[in-house]
């Protein structure tokens, strides 16, 4: 049975191309369900075991799954050293839609108003990027950067304008990750257009903290690596933070317009992704 893919209208039909290669390791879409599953036992072993995440989740399923897997593109890191057992290292979701798609709704719109947002731009097209992990093994330089062509891949071939979602600290309390939040206040949106508000009543505004700056390279220690690779691509985020119960996550969400990425970073992967794709 294969996935359903209805916003991606430009690659569907060509699940099965590489987006990537680097050495043993090969980035793609999701074909079916089957790897669908095995992309929700990575969440699964990263999230709930990893980060203790999700309570709810009986410990005998071992995956990690939602109504939202049902919508979304997969993207899969594969680990190709036995060719005939390839291994899923990494994951992580997309989901593309523009102002007029009413039927389908951003997964972070629980926290943040990312609903609002795209209604700003509605010359624009958003790509939400969620679940995003990779098996601490294999959490490396390289897997990172493979995990980025492919998702530059799919938005260049999607024709995305701005990509978006959350980004998490795993951090107990908001004390732990103050110097962090104190920098990222700093780099906020100061265009209305792109300013974007919490849609729960339990929002922490990270202006509070922007005091506490006195060594930016310090605060950057405390980034998780994640939001360090927004950051480098010239992404600019919310003023306020999320708690997550569910996942005991502290969430922000991050704002990505494709043309304000760093020019050092699409010559890099190219203008049309093509870093890490044999082309013949």
């Amino acid at each position: 049975m294969l996935i359903k893919q209805p916003h991606s209208d430009v690659i569907s039909d060509k699940s099965q191309i590489i987006f990537g290669e680097l050495g043993t390791l090969t980035t793609r879409l999701a074909q079916n369900e089957i790897e669908l599953k095995k992309a929700q036992s990575v969440r699964y072993d990263v999230f709930c075991e990893e980060f203790s995440a999700r309570k709810d989740i009986k410990p005998n399923s071992h995956l990690e799954q939602e109504q939202h897997d049902l919508i979304c593109d997969h993207l899969i890191v594969l680990e190709n050293s036995n060719p005939k057992e390839p291994k899923t290292i990494g994951t992580q979701r997309f989901l593309v839609k523009s102002t007029s798609d009413k039927h389908l709704k951003f997964r972070s719109q629980t926290e943040f108003d990312l609903e609002a947002l795209a209604a700003k731009h509605p010359d624009k097209r958003f790509m939400e990027l969620g679940r995003s992990c990779i098996l601490e093994n294999y959490r490396s330089k390289r897997t990172m950067e493979l995990m980025w062509q492919g998702t530059w891949f799919y938005a260049v071939q999607n024709k995305v304008d701005v990509m978006t979602g959350c980004a998490s600290f795993y951090a107990k309390s908001v004390e732990e990750i103050k110097l962090a939040l104190g920098f990222l206040s700093t780099l906020t949106s100061q265009d209305p257009k792109w300013q974007i508000k919490p849609t729960v009543k339990n929002a922490i505004s990270i202006k509070q903290f922007e005091h506490l700056i006195d060594d930016p390279k310090k605060a950057i220690r405390y980034l998780p690596p994640l939001i360090k690779g927004y950051l480098r691509l010239g992404a600019f985020f919310s003023d306020s933070i999320v708690i997550d119960e569910e996942f005991g996550t502290i969430d922000i969400a991050v704002i990505l317009p494709v043309a304000n990425i760093n020019p050092r970073y699409v010559n890099y992967y190219g203008a049309e992704a093509t870093k890490h794709r044999k082309t013949t």
